[in-house]
């Protein structure tokens, strides 16, 4: 495995992002994996390890680059969810969607990426973040995955519900049972709008699992449930990139 550590320009400076890939058999489709609200971390390296270790080129930004390059979250206490959520609410759609042009860019040149094929996930704050870039980058975004996303319907102009007409790819979205963040009426709504869009989509609900049940590290961690979303998630960019 090839693992850098890099920065890539985007409009608004340069976002610090790990990458890695496969040593051969290049090139690999393209991962972009986005970061949950406690931000880049050794966890989501192992992940994105994961992925890139059964054929992908993965890229994880530093979604908070504009803010900070290092933080994550170390103790759940209430002043660190309180920082945590201040650096949540200072990023926005419109934000991703032109980091994530900066991320296209990239890979477009890089040797070892095949960029024809770019596949997303997005875990919690990211659940949205992914149904934007797919929405506005429709010839390049083959495929994309929403983790127990947060927030998927809301009263904004830009709630991710109201992109789905833009939407031309397949969408996987894993549901957790307990989560306040998605509670089922707004995944109604959400499942409403795609179907009205005619959005090729699967909505999984995972029984007794918690909001953030993926994540190793987690008290709420749940391994069968986890393993489940990795079969789908991998099912997915098999399938489609």
């Amino acid at each position: 495995m090839i693992e850098k550590h890099l920065d890539i320009t985007t409009a608004d400076g340069a976002m610090n992002t790990f990458v890695v890939h496969p040593d051969e058999g290049g090139p690999k489709p393209v991962v972009f994996f986005y970061m949950d609200a406690p931000g880049k971390r050794e966890e989501l390296h192992d992940m994105a390890r994961r992925l890139a270790s059964v054929g992908y080129f993965v890229v994880l930004p530093n979604l908070y680059y504009r803010r900070t390059r290092d933080y994550w979250l170390r103790e759940r206490t209430e002043a660190g969810m309180a920082e945590m959520f201040t650096h949540m609410h200072a990023t926005t759609n419109a934000m991703i969607v032109s980091d994530t042009r900066a991320m296209i860019d990239f890979v477009d040149t890089q040797p070892e990426a095949d960029a024809s094929k770019i596949g997303a996930v997005g875990y919690c704050m990211s659940g949205p973040f992914v149904m934007h870039v797919a929405a506005a980058y429709p010839d390049r975004i083959h495929s994309i995955a929403s983790i127990h996303g947060a927030n998927m319907v809301n009263d904004l102009p830009d709630s991710p519900h109201l992109t789905a007409a833009k939407i031309k790819c397949e969408a996987y979205f894993a549901c957790a049972e307990i989560d306040k963040w998605a509670p089922p009426a707004d995944i109604d709504k959400l499942e409403a709008a795609m179907k009205a869009a005619n959005m090729k989509h699967r909505i999984e609900w995972y029984p007794k699992a918690e909001h953030g049940f993926v994540f190793p590290l987690r008290a709420v961690y749940d391994k069968p449930s986890a393993e489940r979303h990795w079969e789908r998630v991998l099912d997915l960019f098999a399938r489609t990139l």
